[in-house]
Order: structure tokens, then C-alpha cells, then sequence
């Protein structure tokens, strides 16, 4: 492909993103203070979804895109790492993601509520992950 049919692309996707996260904001209740993010989305559902969580799976697909589009683009060739297995960006992204779930639930049973200090610490882990695995 030429590099002006991938930019077309890039576009597309990136403005298709883009409106699904206005939409998850529009779908954020309001209140007379504003913006409620912490409100159930779907009052009564089988869920909590919360402006949060929905912006956490919205995040997960925006990464599975944004991976399939890097392998369609630049095709690798796996890697072995400290682990002695091969691995390509996916694998390493999936090791990443599921070993931040375990250091989140970590963080939560030795620290409690807000999670800032365990993002920080997913963000150095999956870093170390997609430079040494």
C-alpha cells in the first residue's frame, strides 16, 4: 500500500475512536453540579458501568486496533527474551496486560482504594515487558 492510503487509513480509524469516545462522554450522566463519572451509565444493569470501566475496555480495543494496524503495517518477526520463549508485540501485550491485573489485585489487598500508584507501576512493568520478554 502506498503511504497516502495508510494515512487515509490512520484518519479513519483515529476519527471512528474519536466519536465512540464522544459518545461514551455523552452517555455519561449529568446532574445540576454536571458531569456524573462515577454514575451507573445504565441505571438497573447487570453492570456497573461507570464512565471508568467503560473508558477501560474502550482503552483495551483501542490497543487491540492499534496493534492489529502495526502488524498489518510493519510485520516482525518474533523475539526471544529473558523468558527464553518468542514473542511478538501481541504476546507482549498480553503478558503485559494480564500481569498488570495481578499487580492491580495486589495493590488492592496490601493498599486499598485509589490505584494511582499501581498504574504507575503496570506502566513501568509493561514497559519492562516490551523491552526484555
Amino acid at each position: 500500500m502506498t503511504a497516502s492510503r495508510w494515512t487515509a487509513i490512520y484518519l479513519i480509524t483515529g476519527g471512528i475512536l474519536a466519536a465512540i469516545l464522544v459518545a461514551l462522554i455523552a452517555a455519561t450522566p449529568r446532574t445540576e453540579d454536571g458531569i456524573d463519572w462515577f454514575a451507573p451509565m445504565i441505571p438497573g444493569g447487570w453492570m456497573a458501568w461507570t464512565f471508568p470501566v467503560a473508558l477501560f475496555f474502550y482503552v483495551i480495543a483501542c490497543l487491540l486496533i492499534l496493534f492489529t494496524l502495526l502488524a498489518i503495517r510493519f510485520p516482525e518477526t518474533p523475539r526471544r527474551g529473558v523468558l527464553r520463549i518468542e514473542t511478538t508485540r501481541g504476546d507482549r501485550l498480553f503478558i503485559s496486560l494480564l500481569g498488570s491485573a495481578f499487580l492491580c489485585l495486589g495493590w488492592l489487598f496490601f493498599f486499598g482504594a485509589p490505584l494511582w500508584g499501581a498504574l504507575i507501576l503496570c506502566l513501568i512493568y509493561a514497559a519492562a515487558v516490551f523491552r526484555w520478554v
